[in-house]
């Protein structure tokens, strides 16, 4: 990423615990080959509520983004996620927006990353035999895409544009509503 300016504000009262320890900030970022973002989020040093979302400068049209993960090296893919896009990963799993969504800037392997933790939390939580076994399986699925033994395919729908997948080898095509 190139420059960077934050704007932090501190002691704001939590939407959960209602104590004055919400840190507010707002990080204006330049994205190469994306443009102008803003990152908001805000954290509680009490109960650590945490939520986070990013936007545009400017508006953007609705957007699919599709990538086939074919190699190691593409997981250093740079991507944009707002919290209203859906990530979706045929035969893997998904990760759909709602009140917990959140926007962030990572990489393929960081959402990669993100959907293993939600497996790994099923496969330790779940009593139902079956379901574990489901989750081993794909545990070893996405362990085999992590180390560039198996190709995937990556989509990104986002209605409010404001996500992205940023290589050459990544289509783009207008969402339709």
């Amino acid at each position: 990423m190139a420059k960077e300016t934050e704007n932090v504000l501190k002691g704001q009262p939590c939407p959960v615990c209602k104590n004055k320890t919400l840190i507010l900030s707002e990080t204006e970022s330049d994205v190469p080959f994306f443009g102008k973002m803003f990152l908001f989020s805000m954290s509680c040093e009490s109960c650590k509520y945490r939520k986070a979302d990013i936007e545009a400068a400017e508006q953007k049209e609705p957007c699919r983004f599709t990538f086939e993960v074919a190699n190691k090296d593409d997981l250093a893919v740079r991507v944009v996620k707002s919290a209203d896009a859906v990530v979706k990963i045929p035969h893997v799993g998904s990760i759909e927006p709602g009140p917990g969504s959140e926007g962030y800037i990572t990489n393929i392997e960081g959402v990669l990353t993100k959907i293993k933790e939600q497996v790994e939390m099923i496969r330790d939580t779940e009593e139902d035999e079956d379901t574990k076994k489901k989750a081993k399986n794909l545990l070893k699925k996405i362990q085999n895409i992590l180390w560039g033994e198996e190709k995937i395919k990556i989509i990104i729908e986002d209605p409010t544009g404001n996500s992205a997948i940023i290589s050459e080898k990544a289509v783009k095509e207008r969402l339709k509503k």
